[in-house]
């Protein structure tokens, strides 16, 4: 008899199917198993990196807002107060939430009161500016006045997407904290060469340049840390804010509207912004009109 011969050949192509259709099952076993352990795999992934673009939304909102801070020293009353000698009255931080203190005008009415709203962006105040800061300053240094200046930033939205008007009042807030006998010179010194509305602005750089020409020599690290870290800008905004919701203290005014809001002994000035005769003559009326009425009336035999 002749080994494996015709009568073997049918049972070995059964087994030989019966094995291939087991290795077929197997495999589609395997490839399912494989399937489901990759669509896990591919959902975990989609859930991780879900999370890890909220986490990273998260992080950079919360670093985008600025939690509040203290407001800056010398300025309790959202101004600066400079007075005789050109010296700052020194005043503690606001803490936040907290109500401004304000000045508190010279009771004998023998000094003039002068109050200004600015907005470093503000083409009206660069005009009052240039006009009058010599005067004043003179009447200031003299003891014949106090200036006090109120940064405000209401023009934030109008220098190219920059915030110049915000990080500009932000600046003199940090002059204010660091080195206050600086401040006015500071502030004026915004106003030289100042840029247009609706242009960028100075950069960061470009305002640390003018503390420098301005003069400042105290704390200057500092006070570049604080504008490049826009320490007080929440502040600023508060600041702004309170000005235009009023009451303004110490007027009758509501509000303010604008800038420059110019306040003499609580009066509002509405003359020329650019003719300092008129300011100078408005200066003079309400002082004489706050001395009458803050003089004594004599009394028989006095």
């Amino acid at each position: 008899m002749t080994i494996g011969g015709p009568s073997d050949s049918s049972p070995s192509k059964n087994r030989r199917r019966d094995a291939a259709r087991v290795k077929a099952k197997q495999l589609r076993v395997s490839q399912k198993k494989k399937d489901r352990r990759n669509k896990v795999f591919l959902q975990g992934g989609i859930g991780i990196a879900a999370i890890a673009i909220i986490v990273l939304v998260s992080v950079i909102i919360v670093n985008s807002i600025k939690p509040a801070g203290p407001g800056p020293k010398n300025m309790a009353s959202d101004g600066a107060l400079i007075g005789e000698g050109m010296v700052t009255v020194l005043t503690p931080a606001l803490q936040p939430d907290a109500k401004p203190r304000p000045s508190e005008p010279d009771p004998t009415g023998a000094v003039a009161n002068i109050r200004i709203y600015v907005d470093y962006l503000c083409p009206l105040c660069g005009d009052f500016e240039e006009a009058n800061t010599e005067q004043i300053a003179q009447w200031v240094d003299s003891g014949a006045a106090t200036v006090e200046i109120h940064p405000v930033a209401i023009l934030t939205s109008k220098s190219a997407g920059t915030k110049y008007s915000l990080r500009a009042a932000n600046a003199a807030a940090c002059v204010a904290n660091y080195s206050p006998d600086d401040f006015f010179d500071f502030s004026s010194a915004l106003f030289v060469d100042q840029p247009e509305e609706t242009s960028p602005g100075r950069s960061n750089d470009e305002i640390k340049a003018v503390v420098s020409e301005a003069g400042v020599s105290t704390a200057r690290s500092s006070i570049n840390s604080c504008i490049d870290d826009g320490t007080y800008e929440s502040w600023v905004k508060a600041a702004t804010d309170r000005a235009l919701d009023g009451p303004i203290p110490n007027s009758s005014m509501k509000s303010i509207i604008g800038t420059p809001t110019i306040l003499v002994n609580g009066k509002p000035y509405t003359g020329s912004l650019e003719d300092p005769k008129e300011f100078a003559s408005f200066v003079q009326q309400a002082l004489g009109e706050t001395y009458s009425t803050s003089t004594p009336t004599p009394t028989p035999g006095g």
